[in-house]
């Protein structure tokens, strides 16, 4: 089966199963009310978050430096906000991972040593060079 699949129909089932049993013990309004506060506060903080890497970013490139970390950390604070506005505790404990400056952090450096680590090792076997063709004049013939 398509792992895609898998996953567009297996999240919301945790997530359901995972809010029955957190329900049984605290009761189905504190359970609402709890997804509604994680899902507030997640999308306050990731909004702060945002707001601190587009200022991090600003000063990289006033020193002339690549952003390309405030890039990828942007990239994940959507995706945290994105996860934080489903409903459901799994979700939204992988939202505050990444919302997390340390933690994402860590899973950014972890990814992009991997990513840079599979590109050097596919050029070494690249060798740069240039094609020169030499004209020859008509004249030279005769």
């Amino acid at each position: 089966m398509n792992p895609i699949l898998l996953i567009i129909l297996g999240i919301p089932a945790l997530e359901i199963l995972f809010m029955i049993k957190v329900g049984q013990h605290i009761g189905a309004i504190n359970t609402v009310l709890l997804i509604f506060l994680t899902a507030i506060i997640g999308i306050y903080y990731a909004r702060i978050e945002g707001l601190n890497t587009i200022k991090s970013g600003f000063i990289n490139l006033y020193k002339n430096k690549s952003p390309i970390f405030e890039v990828f950390s942007g990239a994940s604070i959507a995706v945290a906000a994105m996860l934080l506005i489903f409903p459901g505790f799994i979700t939204d404990s992988i939202g505050f991972i990444l919302l997390f400056p340390l933690t994402r952090k860590i899973l950014i450096n972890v990814w992009m040593k991997k990513k840079f680590e599979k590109k050097e090792n596919k050029d070494d076997d690249i060798l740069d060079g240039e094609n020169i063709e030499k004209k020859e004049n008509k004249d030279d013939e005769l």
